[in-house]
């Protein structure tokens, strides 16, 4: 089969008209959720000022109850998405939205806000606008029972690169030998009924195995058709379980929604769009820019794979430094404790003070500032800008030790290094880190 036949053959669009409705629904939720639970108070509002990514310090929350109008906008923007009300636009709107707030802090940080990202973005490419939609209401002309096979291929595509990656990254000694399950359950015990349930040795190694094994074989074994149902009913069980003991919000819900592009398009039709024409063409409609889309598919995916590899060529072990921890697929893989010292010295004075954490942040910050190394950074330039302000020239010592996975306690910054005067290494490695000795 040639690159065209099996790109630009037109196939049903079922699965993506009900994928787009599902995947608009799951955005207003997500958004009004964060409201409802009062995520966006504690993780925007509360905190006197956010920990972006570096690099992004400008892009901060809005003052006062900004935030709420800013979610709840976006859950506007989630529910035109289902309803196919000017579509594009939406889904565009949705995806600079929501990445704002994904930069403009990582106090929260999921690598499942970095997929709906490019889930956002990759929909908002799609022509899932193309019926059952107000866009289609509106004007009929644009009504469509088929579309593209890349629609379909792109996405099967990104979620075998984020479940592949999923499975690899588990494949280390504290997860095989069950010590991160362990840990990782120990804090699910006062769970009503399945509490103590989960802390059983053979629940530990069939949920560390389960995962390596569900995350590196589900998109084959969706794509096979003998073995389709059945790795459907373990996504059921799979992202249920992680819902009510991990509670990861909507994404256990946005990845069943993905089963929709492996099964037949005859049956979502049957169950979801009974009223739809089903496509069942053989026409292959080139585009005049199929150069151009070609190609920004490749860039955008072979950036996706080279991505997640990035922490092989950086100095020491991830788990320890966190240099290109996110966006790279490596989800609850570790537990990771610490505290430290923050001592401010005034070059005019001679004088030593000890930083009073809760002056400056909440508990939550306090926990990061205490064991991930770019934090420590940030926050230690946040302290020479603040002193900067009284007049202060000052340098900034971090005193502080770290516990990967239950391990001891052991040193994780070089105290004698002046923070406040480091710049921060994009693409190598923090030299004031001290070695983790993890391997």
């Amino acid at each position: 089969m040639s690159i065209n036949n099996f790109l630009f053959k037109q196939v049903d669009n079922s699965p993506l008209i009900v994928f787009r409705i599902i995947f608009g629904l799951l955005c207003f939720l997500e958004s009004v959720g964060a409201i409802l639970t009062g995520w966006v108070k504690r993780t925007l509002i509360e905190p006197e000022f956010t920990f972006t990514f570096i690099g992004f310090e400008w892009l901060q929350p809005l003052p006062g109850f900004g935030m709420y109008v800013y979610y709840i906008i976006m859950g506007v923007f989630g529910l035109f998405i289902m309803l196919g009300y000017r579509y594009r636009f939406s889904a565009i709107m949705f995806t600079i939205m929501w990445l704002a707030t994904y930069l403009m802090q990582k106090s929260s940080y999921n690598n499942h806000y970095y997929l709906l990202i490019l889930l956002s973005a990759i929909m908002a490419l799609l022509p899932a606008h193309k019926y059952a939609s107000l866009d289609v209401k509106n004007n009929p002309e644009k009504k469509r029972i088929s579309m593209p096979n890349w629609c379909k291929a792109i996405v099967i595509l990104q979620m075998f690169i984020v479940y592949t990656y999923g499975s690899i990254a588990k494949l280390y000694p504290d997860w095989l030998d069950l010590t991160v399950m362990e840990i990782l359950m120990k804090g699910k015990q006062h769970y009503y009924i399945v509490g103590d349930f989960l802390q059983q040795n053979w629940v530990h190694y069939i949920l560390a195995y389960g995962g390596i094994l569900y995350d590196g074989l589900v998109i084959p074994l969706l794509l096979y058709k003998p073995t389709r149902k059945w790795a459907f009913l373990a996504s059921i069980f799979f992202h249920l379980f992680n819902s009510i003991v991990f509670q990861v919000g909507i994404f256990p819900y946005l990845s069943l929604a993905f089963t929709l592009f492996f099964f037949d398009s005859k049956t979502i039709n049957r169950l979801f769009l009974k009223k739809k024409p089903f496509y069942d063409g053989n026409e292959v409609v080139v585009p005049n820019n199929k150069n151009t889309l070609i190609g920004v598919l490749s860039i955008y995916f072979i950036v996706q794979i080279l991505l997640p590899l990035r922490h092989h060529i950086i100095q020491d072990n991830v788990l320890w430094t966190e240099e290109a921890h996110r966006m790279s697929w490596r989800m609850m893989l570790r537990t990771k404790y610490g505290y430290a010292t923050y001592h401010v010295y005034d070059k005019q004075t001679k004088e030593t003070t000890i930083v009073n954490l809760d002056d400056y942040l909440t508990k939550k910050q306090q926990r990061h500032v205490a064991s991930k190394p770019d934090f420590i950074w940030q926050f230690s330039q946040r302290l020479k800008k603040e002193y900067a302000k009284k007049g202060q020239d000052i340098s900034v010592f971090v005193d502080g030790k770290i516990s990967v996975n239950g391990r001891p306690f052991k040193p994780l910054i070089d105290k004698k290094v002046d923070l406040a005067a480091e710049k921060w290494p994009v693409f190598s490695h923090s030299k004031w880190i001290l070695p983790s000795k993890l391997d």
